[in-house]
């Protein structure tokens, strides 16, 4: 913490150290790796997808369209799967919480948590909007290649920020990263020089973050749903102000008593764990098989394993055990009623009992129709969460990454199942080659929600043709998409 002197000291000394390394990887587009970019184009489909799947539900749709009834703009951004066009600030907002209303894209885990693709809400509104003002003035749009370079950085950005830096442990909610990510790359696209960028990042982290009790018991709620578009909407206007020439403040991290570090990480310093390149998109987490908070998503498979030799002695069982590792009881392990989909989507026991009783899990299982099935709070009541040290470690080693869960039923009459552990969900780069044909799967069945089937399979196409897909303006793609 600051000693009195270095806080009345007014010499503002250099920029820190991490807003100038993120400002510099921005304005150095085209140094992603070919694996990171391939993968990027898998993250385009799985995160348009899980929207449009997104949209069929009321309380996601209320969100969706401009602030003033019946306000639209000319050659503004476009919304997937809707007729709205908005000023992209707004548009972001819209992207964002379609994107994560139902917990079901890309995951990052480490000393914090997070969705890399919900950067997504602000790139590809920029993107659009970018495109069709290129087009206005006779200039070449952006390319989904370009598109995918910069899905590439904001990964880079939020998960390498996660790495060493837990915002959770002090209360903040990890969509602050997605800010500072998103408004870096905002920024860059719109075409802001160093200086600019720079002056757009300090005000990111300026702006702190929100409060984490909107995904923690007693108050988990649907603002977890949409937080993480208004973290992409206000780095959109970050980076119009920026562009305006707003000033910057380059000593936001370190300055003493009033910079992040001090009021916020308790002196700890924000660092960068390791050179900004293309690692985060080269090993981030796949939701395939079902919308289940990332920490639960191999207890869900365990239990899944588990239904047929279960779920015609529910009545039998006498325990259940969850083992586990420190991250999944730190967020997930919740007990006591749950009150909505929100609370419900973040409970281990809820999902581990669906995958149970149901042998499978889908969106509609957070909803009230199934929450009233009295079985899943008898199960739930049965459940003993403990963790496994070696989970833990192996959780955050490096090299590993694992999200190991074990369940196991125990028997009125003594009996019990196997304990069937899963080490590492479908998602997991060790797994990809098994998970991306089921990504393609997934994507289809999603946009066949919204659209019909001659347009579902004109997108597929498009979007397995790879060298067509690279070449295609971001504004021709995102009209695929238009109602």
């Amino acid at each position: 913490m600051a000693t009195e002197d270095a806080v009345h000291d007014n010499h503002r000394g250099t920029t820190d150290d991490v807003l100038v390394n993120i400002t510099d990887y921005v304005l150095g587009l085209g140094q992603a790796s070919e694996e990171a970019v391939e993968t990027a184009r898998y993250v385009l489909m799985d995160t348009l997808g899980v929207g449009m799947l997104a949209l069929r539900f009321p309380e996601c749709a209320k969100h969706i369209g401009p602030y003033v009834p019946n306000f639209s703009i000319s050659l503004g951004a476009r919304v997937p799967g809707t007729k709205y066009e908005l000023d992209p600030v707004q548009a972001a907002f819209n992207i964002g919480v379609m994107i994560r209303w139902l917990d079901y894209n890309d995951t990052w885990l480490a000393a914090e948590w997070g969705h890399p693709s919900d950067n997504l809400g602000a790139i590809l509104a920029v993107a659009d909007y970018m495109s069709r003002q290129n087009r206005l003035h006779g200039k070449p749009p952006l390319t989904i290649r370009q598109l995918l370079e910069r899905m590439v950085q904001a990964h880079e950005i939020q998960g390498v920020l996660a790495l060493d830096n837990s915002l959770n442990r002090r209360g903040i909610d990890h969509v602050l990263f997605v800010k500072v990510a998103s408004t870096a790359v905002a920024t860059a696209m719109l075409g802001g020089n160093k200086e600019q960028v720079l002056n757009a990042v300090s005000n990111a982290w300026i702006d702190n973050g929100p409060l984490r009790t909107y995904r923690h018991a007693p108050n988990t709620g649907s603002r977890k749903s949409w937080a993480a578009g208004d973290a992409t909407s206000r780095a959109v206007w970050l980076a119009f102000m920026a562009l305006r020439d707003e000033m910057g403040y380059p000593n936001a991290l370190t300055a003493p008593k009033w910079g992040f570090q001090d009021v916020v990480m308790g002196g700890k310093e924000i660092v960068l764990a390791r050179p900004l390149a293309s690692y985060v998109m080269e090993n981030v987490l796949f939701k395939i098989s079902f919308p289940a908070e990332f920490h639960a998503q191999t207890a869900v498979e365990c239990a899944i394993q588990l239904h047929e030799q279960v779920a015609g002695r529910i009545d039998e069982i006498e325990r259940i055990v969850i083992t586990t590792h420190e991250s999944a009881i730190r967020i997930i392990d919740k007990k006591g009623p749950l009150y909505n989909p929100a609370d419900r989507d973040h409970c281990l026991q809820y999902m581990t009992a669906i995958g149970l009783l149901y042998g499978h899990l889908t969106a509609d299982h957070y909803e009230d129709e199934t929450a009233k099935d009295p079985r899943i709070d008898w199960l739930r009541e049965r459940m003993e969460v403990i963790e496994d040290v070696q989970y833990s470690h192996d959780y955050l080693d490096p090299d590993k990454r694992s999200i190991t869960n074990a369940v196991q039923v125990f028997f009125h009459d003594g009996s019990h199942t196997e304990k069937v552990v899963c080490e590492y969900p479908i998602g997991h780069r060790r797994r990809r080659a098994e998970g991306l044909p089921k990504i393609v799967e997934k994507f289809r069945a999603n946009l066949a929600t919204r659209f019909p089937q001659k347009r579902v399979d004109r997108i597929v196409g498009q979007c397995l043709d790879t060298q067509s897909l690279y070449e295609m303006g971001v504004d021709e793609f995102v009209q695929l998409f238009v109602i």
